[in-house]
């Protein structure tokens, strides 16, 4: 069995259809409201004639790929022989619980359910369902069929084996997974998009610096090196010895900032209890002047390209 169901025919649904019909699963798309599925199916094919016009997909896959997708005139229809269920409703408690009970009550034993909920944590909205095993968060980054990430969020109460299932099938998908140990409202995505933006909202808010030259610390700052490897990753190149140096260096101006509650975390403490080792085994400190200059060469590559497209704008 290779069919999947996206329920909720919006952005999110679009995007999560053509990541799996993408990756050779058929896909039934299915909203309560049909002509929100009609126009879903319709707007479909200028997504993929997209992803072939950037070389994303060849052109000859694309016939394929719209081949996989149907609309289910029912939720029942939909949910017939599926392996894996994603919901993409709207961003409440109740209409997820709502929705989540139906897809229990009619989705085969044990087939994963996972939502697209942008910080809702599962265990808020299926506590009470007879198969909360089975429930997970699976939060897609918008838009989902272009940036490969995807967080994963049990609940205390999901299955590990739904966990593994889940994962694998997003893999097999494409997706960059982000697996939680805990529940946390928000994720990591949004929590640290979430930090930003505080300090973001300060900065602009107090009149330090414009909108605009604030969007310029990310895109032609920070953003250059975060596109291709992440803050912690950043921070190890940054100091000859790695992460832990860079603490050593760094750490008291950082706290000296003043940026609220952050300060109450300890950066030297989680060095030692463990991400000094991580980061580590990952990229060894013997191995840092080789990693520095692969991130160059990768920084010159995406400037290349954005020189390249503001030439061409």
């Amino acid at each position: 069995m290779t069919k999947i169901a996206t329920i909720g025919c919006g952005l999110i649904g679009q995007g999560w259809a053509t990541v799996f019909a993408k990756a050779g699963f058929d896909v039934a798309m299915y909203d309560p409201a049909p002509a929100a599925a009609e126009h879903a199916l319709a707007a479909m094919t200028q997504r993929v004639a997209d992803l072939v016009a950037f070389d994303l997909i060849a052109s000859s896959d694309a016939p394929a790929i719209l081949n996989r997708l149907t609309v289910a005139t029912s939720l029942e229809e939909a949910l017939q022989d599926v392996v894996y269920v994603q919901e993409s409703g709207p961003e409440r408690v109740e209409v997820k619980r709502e929705i989540t009970e139906r897809l229990d009550t009619l989705a085969a034993p044990d087939v994963p359910i996972g939502s697209s909920t942008s910080g809702i944590s599962a265990s808020r909205y299926c506590e009470d369902i007879t198969g909360r095993h089975r429930c997970l968060v699976v939060h897609p980054i918008n838009p989902p069929h272009l940036i490969p990430a995807v967080e994963i969020v049990p609940t205390q109460w999901t299955d590990p084996r739904i966990v593994s299932i889940t994962t694998e099938l997003m893999r097999a998908c494409g997706r960059e997974t982000i697996v939680l140990t805990k529940e946390i409202d928000g994720f990591v995505v949004n929590r640290l998009q979430g930090a930003l933006l505080e300090e973001a909202f300060k900065l602009v808010g107090s009149g330090i610096v414009s909108a605009s030259d604030l969007d310029k610390a990310i895109c032609d700052g920070l953003g250059l090196r975060w596109s291709f490897m992440g803050p912690m990753q950043t921070i190890h190149l940054n100091a000859p010895e790695g992460v832990e140096q860079y603490v050593e260096r760094y750490g008291a101006m950082y706290r000296g900032f003043g940026l609220g509650p952050y300060d109450d975390v300890d950066w030297k403490e989680i060095v030692d209890s463990g991400l000094k080792a991580q980061l580590e085994t990952l990229i060894p400190v013997a191995d840092i002047p080789t990693k520095q200059a692969e991130r160059d060469r990768k920084l010159m590559a995406l400037l290349r390209h954005k020189a390249r497209e503001q030439t061409d704008h």
